[in-house]
């Protein structure tokens, strides 16, 4: 009996116990699923249906891809703001970074003279600090501004080859801006000529070799023309610009074509410059010299917009006030027309007053003819003689008082003209000046029209019958470049360019060397010469090409401060990439060390846009590259 009552006590106890362990476990796991489902739609209100949830007892798992590590943090707050933060388990992952976009690598290179400054976005792998020392070390950089930032991403293909190319180009850009990106650099710069540009591009278009796209933009200054000048002739030796002036590529096609439409069948200089009187010039100029070409012969002449047309002697009257009146109804309002046709004279013609002034080959100068007045004779032989010197002159004028009150200024201004001759003739008469001879200066023409049409004003007649002669041409007498380079090959076989031991300083004893050079260089003048330096094998390499650099950029230093014309020289450092004998022996090293002038030479055609270049060496040579130069 005693025994059923234990047997019952424990059997309800153990009853109780189960019962207790059922209720739990349905209790545990009402949470755990509504644990779980709460964070679920907390995450998709949240627009991150990404996430799968799952519940381990209390905790809540969270799996998935998640695009970013903003959006898997995002992910475990939204979480733990329906359950408690310690009960979520994060087993996420994140987006490979590797299948993401690598961003726009780039750099901004800005150089005025000294002062660089570096903007953009480089590759994490390129030492941004290496890269900075080597901007540092070109001739004249003295302060760089450096605003790089760096990504850890794959070096996009092309990279390092642009980067070099660019570095390289500093150089020669002592004002410009370079923008680098992988296979792409683009040059936009200054230069101080119309030559020097054609060179640089050259130049540059030249060194981009490869997978390079380069895009340059140079720009060069035009010349203020004052002013602003404009001659078109047509008389029984045909059609011709005496002086041609444009402000545009556009405004010079559209004159040019309007010549050819009047008669002009050879090629037509007209020069691009600043000052131009109206935005409108070209179609005023080319209005004009269509309807001297209408009229038959005669010559229009712009000064600045002052415009005078002379018709040809005998010239339909009827027709010239016809083609005059819509001229002058064409031409903008800025520009004033004044038209002449000259009267036909009854009778003999009787020889008009005449005043002449001729400059012979050897430099004399005669003033024959009529002068107003004492002073104007005083002033006429004083100008002569401060334009042509003092022994050179002789005047033989008379005078004349019934000579019109401007003929001393017409005298004055057909003697400036003639000073643009080498040798010739002015003559001047009340209805014209008339200028003729031979020079060596291509664009006399051009200037002549000029000083007349300034100086004679508006209105008055002038002719200019100047032939350019080669021989007369300064340039012509010097040598040609290929004898030049030969020659100072032939003063550096006995002499070398010597440096002070571990320095680009030019020894004492080298310094007449380059003297002799100077000169010879002078004499040749303009040329398109590379200085290359060049060091045997001695030391590590990049040292090498940096010494080798150096002591070239003194060499054209050394030439400049000689007074020899350098606008067409570069100076380039090749290191011990180019040996000429065997780097394993004194000898053979001391020849490896040496400066070389090379003559480029730049290929003619202009359609060629490749820009090739080549050179001939010259035997130079550059010494002491010893081991306290380079390690």
């Amino acid at each position: 009996m005693r025994l059923s009552s234990i047997t019952i006590l424990v059997a309800t106890f153990l009853l109780a116990a189960v019962t207790s362990v059922i209720a739990a476990t349905f209790a545990a796991t009402a949470v755990e699923t509504s644990s779980a489902d709460g964070v679920r739609i907390a995450l998709e209100d949240e627009s991150m249906g990404w996430v799968d949830v799952e519940s381990d007892g209390l905790q809540v798992e969270l799996t998935g891809t998640a695009p970013s590590e903003a959006d898997r943090f995002k992910a475990i707050t939204v979480a733990a703001q329906v359950v408690d933060s310690s009960r979520v388990i994060d087993h996420m992952t994140i987006l490979d970074s590797e299948g993401l976009a690598p961003p726009r690598f780039s750099i901004e290179i800005l150089r005025n003279d000294g002062h660089l400054s570096l903007i953009g976005l480089i590759p994490a792998s390129t030492n941004r600090d290496a890269l900075v020392t080597r901007l540092d070390d070109l001739p004249g950089v003295t302060e760089i501004a450096n605003l790089l930032e760096t990504a850890d991403y794959r070096v996009p293909e092309n990279w390092p080859l642009s980067l070099e190319y660019a570095i390289a180009a500093l150089r020669d850009l002592p004002r410009s801006k370079i923008s680098v990106a992988a296979g792409e650099v683009t040059i936009t710069a200054m230069t101080e000529s119309v030559e020097k540009r054609r060179q640089l591009e050259s130049r540059l278009r030249r060194q981009a070799a490869g997978p390079i796209t380069l895009n340059l933009q140079i720009s060069a200054p035009r010349p203020v023309i004052a002013p602003f000048t404009l001659r078109y002739i047509v008389d029984d030796a045909g059609a011709r610009f005496d002086a041609c002036s444009a402000d545009t590529e556009e405004a010079r096609e559209l004159i040019v074509t309007a010549a050819k439409g009047a008669g002009l069948n050879d090629e037509a200089r007209c020069t691009l410059g600043l000052g131009v009187p109206s935005p409108e010039w070209a179609e005023a100029a080319s209005s004009a010299i269509l309807a001297l070409g209408r009229i038959g012969k005669g010559s229009v002449t712009f000064s600045d917009a002052d415009v005078s047309l002379i018709a040809a002697e005998g010239t339909d009257r009827a027709t010239f006030d016809r083609i005059i009146g819509e001229l002058d109804n064409d031409l903008p309002e800025v520009f004033a027309l004044h038209a002449v046709l000259p009267e036909v004279e009854d009778g003999a013609a009787k020889g008009p007053a005449e005043f002449v002034a001729t400059l012979s080959p050897e430099g004399q100068v005669q003033l024959r003819g009529r002068i107003r007045d004492e002073l104007s004779r005083k002033t006429a032989d004083s100008y002569a003689k401060s334009r042509f010197g003092s022994e050179k002159v002789y005047v033989a004028a008379r005078l004349d008082d019934t000579l019109p009150e401007a003929w001393s200024l017409r005298v004055l201004a057909g003697l400036q003209a003639m000073s643009e001759l080498a040798h010739g003739l002015v003559t001047v008469t009340p209805d014209s000046v008339s200028v003729s001879g031979d020079t060596g200066n291509k664009d006399a023409s051009a200037t002549i029209a000029r000083i007349l049409s300034e100086r004679l004003g508006e209105g008055q007649d002038f002719t200019i019958e100047v032939a350019y002669q080669e021989k007369l041409d300064p340039n012509a007498d010097r040598p040609a470049p290929e004898k030049c380079i030969n020659d100072v090959k032939a003063i550096q076989v006995k002499n070398k360019i010597n440096f002070e031991p571990g320095s680009a300083t030019v020894t004492s004893d080298s310094r007449p060397v380059i003297d002799t050079l100077a000169e010879l260089l002078r004499f040749c003048g303009p040329l398109r010469i590379e200085i290359g330096g060049h060091t045997d094998s001695q030391g590590r390499e990049e040292m090498n090409l940096d010494l080798s650099q150096k002591r070239a950029d003194t060499v054209l230093t050394e030439l400049r401060m000689r007074r020899v014309v350098t606008a067409g020289f570069t100076a380039t450092g090749y290191g011990e990439s180019q040996p000429i004998a065997d780097n394993g022996n004194e000898d053979g090293r001391e020849a490896n060390r040496r400066i070389e002038f090379s003559l480029i030479a730049v290929a003619t055609d202009e359609n060629d846009q490749s820009g090739l270049e080549s050179t001939t060496e010259s035997g130079a040579e550059e010494t002491d590259d010893d081991a306290a130069a380079k390690e």
